[in-house]
């Protein structure tokens, strides 16, 4: 592209004289800084400047002009790559704006303009699309700023709204005579109600666009198609190459001379209204055989607009003809439109094609720019976001590709972020969204949390105790054993069983002068926060006395009874959830946060890493780019093509408790309806062949703390051909991006598995179970008898009819019983030790013991979950899941037992109730499982367990 320098005038500049203005279809930052925009302005070449997406996605995807700019803008504020576009385009409009003025201003506002696009995301939603235009007119905020909507359906009323606000408009993707009666209504109409509420129309400019060059593209397609084909038209058609988009717009420009003629747009030109003008768009030439100034050529004529790629304005400015011929050959256009229709060729098919593919392709190129963007703000911030790198088998990377390409094609992710029910089931999704938007929400509110995290310190809390289950509790316990206790806060410490031996554990951990205790339940009703409330309530009671509730924090969704029982007793503050948020996504939520800042944690730190997480999941991040999106489709893909759905977690130390988190959101969202996938969380790595074809495998990695050995492992998984997603981490922090990076994934493949995420219906199949136990026991004073099939010295044997019938005539010892059950355990099924004891150092060595034992002799995956707290995680895809599990469940005598203040039932009879019940719904599911009961000793018990089961196995 050059800027003419000489004194004749050229033929751009000559087009002046028959009242054409040459506009430029080409922005790019260097062009407009190093000053050859203002140079072809001053020349008199170009009176106008447009842009879309493929023209920016050009210009931001190569080189480094526009690092500086994004430096700077990523210093300080966390953006989308989307927002940081928008940044980067409105930065170049409002430089070209400025470098068009002169011209702006002595065309007294005809002429100057730069068009700016809506997203064509919002081609067919007519209120994004009105929204949009007002937010970028505002936001570039100069009065020689056109706005771009294309001219679909949708499009049409967003032109008439944006024109009554007195938006200058550009309307795009204009292709049929059809179309553009619309769009010329749209503008009438738009200008009317302006006038008609007493705004200024003189100011408003508008331009139709009508593309020309990729009308004779298809048609010239299909002539050539049916010449070859021996069509016995075949010389008429020939006669009509090259000939029926210029004829088409022509006809445009007749309807444009009838329109200025009517009364209609004669009152509206006294009250001062300029003319919508029509931009010929699409001129460069598509065909070789053609001259490359064609489009120009044969459309000039006055108030209009040519917009040139720059090679077509070289071009014209070279050998370019100047004279009227716009309104020359009128009819000789009209034959050669009635010759097109006589012979078939459909000409409203094509432009109706065209409107499709334009939009396709504008939304293809938008993807391409954001992608561009996307990734060069990630190498930007290089360490500041996590990491991911997946290492798979050739069959399942095409595979994910693909579903990838399908959702950047269909959009999907941005209908998650439009919260659309139907990227799932079009159930009742949608009102469980708002974990999208939580952190925003909570950023804009932290005031709040700061005030309550400087009270906690103030008041100089030794220990923290949150009471909670599941998403309560899980989020929680891993920024307690993530970043461990803070200076000038307490130790938090996070309960979540009903095991009277643990409540009895944690009770000699606190003392309640000195500690904050947190009950943490979004629905306020679940059975297990409520008992453990009362129990250290009335703890604290008998030792604070009146002052107890000024030790209470209450954590729960609005209008709960949680919360109406902390308002009775004077808690000293309560926090509300948002009842549009699941209990798993919650941790990003007042049901991490409150916790996070009781015990020290920088709140405004740990926000700003959370929202890392969330502009990079952004709907302008196209889904291969997108961490949330790939990994969630490398996870949906590898489960419900390949068989891959254990997924096994593997990390480093100082991370690890990420994975009890991980469990519940994965399972409890995605094991429902026969599938789902099974987390395998602190499994032992083991070599190779200890593995089936099952296992997709997650190693977090935090990189400053990274072992050796554990890399090593994980290359040898790779090497052999396992599936390995590495996802990186570079302090402890960022923890808050991989919550929400996992939320989204998780999201993402139930939606490829066909499920309701948000649901956990066999969650409350136990609830339901263990109430009638319960209520048994309040009525009886016992819970209902049971007889065991076999009793071999402490361990007792308990499983449904079903089950009882295929283990019963194994044989008369525990090893016997043992050895048939596992036998039942075939390749690609899953183990799960279920135990219902207290968790502690020496149980969670046992159980892992256990686990890796059968690991290695049956080569399947195990998991080690310890009850309740699994019913609140895991439990529903053991019970909702694919029928792939083997479960063994272990309940022993409690050593003691605890009551449970204003109720008749104890801990232990609520233990008991919740595995009885657990076991009765895993059976009614057709499960394969197993109870075995110690009686006496635990630590003898659990011995004589596992010398059994190593005989067995």
């Amino acid at each position: 592209m050059t800027a003419n320098a000489t004194t004749v005038a050229n033929p751009l500049q000559a087009l002046a004289t028959v009242h054409q203005s040459p506009w430029l279809d080409f922005i790019r930052r260097s062009f407009v800084q190093d000053g050859t925009l203002a140079r072809l302005v001053a020349g008199g070449d170009i009176r106008g400047v447009t842009s879309n997406p493929a023209i920016f996605q050009k210009a931001m995807g190569e080189g480094t002009e526009y690092d500086a700019q994004m430096r700077e803008e990523l210093a300080s504020t966390t953006l989308s790559p989307g927002a940081l576009y928008e940044k980067l385009a409105i930065t170049d409009i409002q430089a070209a704006a400025a470098a068009l003025l002169p011209v702006y201003d002595a065309s007294k506002g005809r002429d100057g303009f730069v068009s700016l696009e809506v997203s064509p995301y919002l081609a067919r939603d007519t209120h994004g699309t009105t929204h949009e235009a007002a937010r970028l007119w505002a936001d570039v905020a100069r009065p020689n700023l056109m706005v771009k909507i294309p001219a679909t359906p949708q499009g049409v009323p967003a032109i008439r709204q944006s024109i009554a606000a007195g938006i200058n408009v550009n309307v795009t993707l204009i292709f049929s005579l059809a179309a553009y009666r619309d769009v010329v209504e749209a503008w009438l109409c738009g200008l009317e109600e302006l006038k008609a509420k007493g705004g200024d129309i003189s100011r408003v400019a508008s331009v139709a666009s009508f593309f020309v060059s990729r009308i004779d593209a298809k048609i010239d397609a299909e002539i050539d198609r049916r010449t070859k084909a021996g069509d016995p038209q075949a010389t008429a058609l020939a006669a009509l190459r090259g000939k029926v988009a210029i004829a088409n717009a022509k006809m445009a420009y007749v309807y444009w001379q009838e329109i200025m003629q009517t009364p209609r747009w004669k009152a509206l030109e006294a009250a001062g209204a300029q003319t919508q003008r029509l931009l010929w768009a699409s001129t460069g030439t598509k065909d070789k055989a053609y001259s490359d100034v064609l489009y120009v050529d044969s459309l000039i004529g006055p108030q209009t607009v040519n917009t040139l790629p720059p090679a077509t304005m070289d071009a014209f400015r070279d050998h370019g003809r100047v004279q009227e011929t716009l309104t020359t050959g009128v009819n000789d256009a009209r034959t050669v439109m009635d010759q097109a229709e006589q012979l078939g060729l459909d000409l409203g098919g094509v432009t109706t094609t065209l409107l499709e593919e334009g939009v396709s392709a504008f939304a293809d190129a938008f993807d391409a720019l954001l992608g561009s963007v996307a990734a060069k703000q990630a190498a930007l911030m290089g360490e500041k976001l996590t990491s991911l790198k997946a290492h798979l088998p050739d069959d399942l990377a095409a595979a994910v590709d693909q579903e990838l390409e399908d959702w950047r094609g269909k959009g999907t992710l941005r209908r998650i972020w439009a919260k659309d029910a139907t990227v799932w089931t079009g159930g009742p999704e949608a009102d469980w969204l708002n974990w999208l938007d939580v952190v925003d929400e909570r950023r804009a509110n932290l005031a709040e949390l700061e005030a309550f995290q400087a009270e906690v310190k103030a008041r100089g809390f030794r220990q923290v105790l949150l009471m909670g289950m599941g998403g309560s509790s899980l989020g929680p316990e891993v920024l307690a054993m993530t970043f461990g206790k803070h200076e000038g806060f307490g130790h938090l410490y996070v309960l979540d069983s009903t095991d009277p031996q643990q409540i009895a554990a944690f009770e000699k951990k606190i003392d309640p002068h000195h500690t904050l205790f947190i009950v943490a339940s979004k629905s306020g009703s679940t059975l297990e926060p409520n008992i453990m409330l009362a129990y250290f309530q009335d703890l604290a009671s008998r030792a604070l006395k009146d002052k107890a509730a000024s030790h209470f924090v209450a954590i729960t969704d609005p209008g709960s009874k949680l919360e109406a029982h902390a308002r009775r007793e004077g808690f000293w503050k309560i926090f509300s959830g948002d009842p549009r948020i699941g209990g798993r996504y919650s941790v990003l939520s007042n049901f991490g946060l409150v916790p996070a800042a009781a015990s020290g944690i920088p709140l405004r730190l740990f926000i700003e890493d959370a929202l890392r997480g969330v502009r990079q999941c952004d709907a302008s991040v196209p889904p291969a780019l997108n961490p949330g999106v790939r990994l969630g489709a490398i996870m949906g893909v590898a489960a419900r093509q390949f068989g891959r759905d254990k997924l096994s977690i593997i990390a480093t130390p100082q991370i690890m408790d990420f994975g009890a988190w991980l469990e519940q959101l994965v399972a409890e969202s995605t094991g429902k309806l026969g599938r789902g996938i099974i987390p395998i969380d602190d499994e032992t790595l083991g070599g190779p062949r200890r593995y089936g074809r099952d296992r997709l495998f997650i190693y977090l990695r935090l990189a400053s703390e990274h072992r050796h050995e554990q890399d090593e492992a994980i290359a040898t998984l790779i090497d052999a051909g396992h599936p390995v997603v590495t996802i990186t981490l570079h302090a402890k922090r960022q923890i808050a991006q991989e919550f929400f990076r996992w939320e989204m994934a998780t999201a993402v493949a139930g939606a490829i598995l066909g499920i309701d995420p948000f649901d956990q219906p066999d969650v409350e199949a136990s609830k339901v179970e263990t109430r009638k136990l319960t209520e048994a026991y309040e009525k009886t004073g016992a819970l209902p008898a049971e007889t065991p099939f076999a009793q071999c010295g402490p361990l007792a044997f308990f499983a449904d009819a079903a089950n009882t019938h295929a283990l019963k005539d194994a044989g008369g010892t525990a090893t016997a019983v043992l050895k048939a059950h596992f036998d039942r355990v075939h390749a690609g099924d899953y183990v799960g030790l279920l135990a219902y004891i207290e968790r502690n150092r020496d149980t969670l060595e046992w159980i892992q013991h256990t686990r890796l034992h059968v690991r290695d002799a049956k080569t399947v995956a195990t998991a080690a979950e310890f009850g309740p707290r699994f019913l609140h995680s895991t439990g529903q895809a053991y019970k909702g899941g694919p029928n792939t599990g083997v479960f063994l469940q272990i309940t022993a005598d409690d050593a003691r037992d605890l009551p449970v203040p204003g109720s008749n039932y104890t801990f232990g009879v609520v233990k008991a109730a919740q595995a009885r019940g657990d076991f009765d719904v895993l059976a009614e599911r057709g499960r394969r499982a197993l109870r075995v009961h110690i009686r006496g000793n635990l630590k003898d018990g659990l011995a004589a367990l596992a010398k059994a089961l190593h005989e067995a196995l």
